[in-house]
């Protein structure tokens, strides 16, 4: 499975975000990780559609947009079309996850399935059992804010969703996404992590040791 360090362009100036991309960019990341936050389901704001599609103007990176909403169902439309390459929805609200599921499908764009730490792989596996996903998420912090610590016992769930992943020949990715560093690299690798998104261990430090970052996960050129 390709390996993947996706950096979480809310740590990046807001003020500029065009530079943010321009840093993944020019160290030559494949993907960028955005995160959508509505205020309810997760008590931060980040932004909406509008900055997808602005920024997608100015990148070919792969967008990673991860929908933080209590009810994702309503904008997956918005954000296909301001460029999303893959969509991710949580679990943890109420709606008819498989529809929404179906419906990102519909329009050609890769999905994925995001569980909080609190969430126990469980929740899932009738998603996992029922549609294809493109992509696992598992959260290591409680979603909001950055600069948390990463929670290393949400790696027991990881190690589940290869294992499931390995007994269905199924071929999702499994990401990580909160408070990851290089330090985290390994254990990650070793409990079947594919995406690291990483943003303040990402952006905070110089462009030879982002370098140093991406080497460690195994992303290739």
């Amino acid at each position: 499975m390709e390996k993947i360090l996706a950096p979480s362009i809310l740590a990046g100036n807001h003020a500029n975000l065009k530079n943010a991309l321009k840093i993944a960019e020019n160290d030559q990341r494949k993907w960028i990780h955005l995160d959508i936050m509505d205020g309810h389901f997760v008590p931060n704001l980040s932004f909406g559609p509008q900055t997808v599609a602005d920024l997608r103007e100015e990148s070919k990176l792969f967008f990673d947009v991860h929908l933080m909403l209590d009810n994702p169902h309503l904008y997956i439309d918005a954000f296909a079309k301001a460029g999303a390459d893959l969509i991710t929805i949580h679990i943890e609200p109420s709606y008819d996850h498989l529809e929404a599921i179906n419906h990102i499908r519909s329009l050609e764009k890769k999905v994925g399935m995001a569980i909080n730490p609190s969430t126990p792989v469980n929740d899932i596996l009738n998603i996992i059992n029922s549609v294809k996903l493109d992509l696992v998420l598992c959260m290591t912090v409680n979603p909001g804010f950055g600069g948390q610590s990463f929670m290393h016992d949400v790696l027991q769930k990881v190690e589940k969703l290869a294992v499931i992943r390995d007994n269905l020949s199924n071929d999702y990715m499994i990401e990580v996404d909160g408070g990851v560093g290089p330090e985290h690299v390994q254990a990650c690798l070793d409990a079947g992590v594919d995406v690291f998104v990483a943003g303040t261990a990402y952006y905070k430090r110089s462009e030879s040791e982002r370098k140093v970052f991406a080497d460690s996960v195994g992303e290739k050129d």
